[in-house]
């Protein structure tokens, strides 16, 4: 697996793949790489011959009371796993490759609406800095396919959308999110948890997969299935942020008629803020 630091230097190899008319494939994370990453890399090599991996946390998606400072980095083993899943490139830039000026002065890009709800609402500006960075790698790889997992719904939508809009010929792929064995969503933040709080963590999922069970048996008192699900949230020891039924395909409020829906919510769990959602399809009311 190469490694390359630079712009120069990434942008030197995949001119190398192209002109061998090899496609190419895109993997974005912020390192700390767990199996759910591994995943979306495994995927890449499906849908490519050759897959780049990137580690960058971004700090232009991180609120001024968030976790940047404390973001756990694991590079050694992070190299070692996308070697064993058959990487090709590893792309570990520093900031100011990415961002040569001060963020406040670098051009950013904004998806209207989709970014400002849900998680935007919680996290004002995050989105902004998720598709500006996307955006960025985009032009730097020029990937064929991106891989992105689905555990985090609202940054995929962004991200399509942001795509579509801007006109960017790349195809974007969601890959189901990965779980433990007791439901609970794999993310780099569950180190977060304390052991008693790890017990408590796979309720999000089961309080998501029984409003998606009632939503199945034929109910669409959306807010009350909201309301109810808040409540055990807070009951079982979280501190939700969001608990809400919209349509998959733009997270907009649903209709009775809609059928592709998901329950979608986040909350905190001590230090954790945790997200998961679960897409449910229903029959035509």
């Amino acid at each position: 697996m190469q490694i390359a630091h630079r712009i120069d230097e990434l942008r030197s190899q995949v001119r190398t793949w192209r002109q061998a008319g090899e496609r190419i494939a895109l993997v974005p994370t912020m390192g700390n790489l767990h199996q759910g990453h591994l995943a979306l890399v495994d995927s890449a090599r499906e849908l490519a011959p050759r897959c780049v991996a990137s580690i960058f946390v971004n700090p232009l998606q991180f609120g001024p009371q968030e976790d940047l400072q404390n973001y756990p980095s694991t590079l050694e083993q992070d190299c070692a796993q996308l070697i064993e899943h058959k990487t090709d490139l590893l792309f570990v830039p520093n900031v100011s490759e990415i961002y040569p000026r001060p963020l406040e002065h670098m051009t950013q890009i904004e998806v209207p609406g989709l970014s400002r709800i849900l998680c935007g609402t919680a996290r004002p500006g995050h989105f902004a800095g998720v598709a500006t960075v996307v955006a960025k790698l985009f032009n730097m790889v020029q990937p064929d396919v991106a891989v992105f997992g689905e555990k985090d719904w609202q940054q995929l939508m962004v991200i399509r959308r942001m795509t579509a809009d801007l006109n960017l010929p790349i195809d974007i792929v969601g890959v189901p999110t990965v779980r433990e064995t007791d439901g609970l969503a794999m993310s780099s933040r569950n180190g977060y948890l304390s052991a008693a709080e790890r017990h408590i963590a796979p309720n999000l999922h089961a309080t998501l997969k029984s409003a998606a069970q009632r939503l199945l048996a034929g109910e669409r008192n959306f807010l009350a299935i909201e309301t109810d699900a808040l409540q055990t949230l807070s009951t079982t020891g979280f501190k939700p942020d969001y608990f809400h039924i919209r349509r998959a395909e733009d997270l907009a409020e649903p209709q009775h008629s809609d059928q592709q829906l998901i329950v979608i919510a986040a909350a905190w769990l001590g230090r954790a803020r945790l997200i998961d959602n679960y897409p449910v399809t229903v029959g035509d009311t």
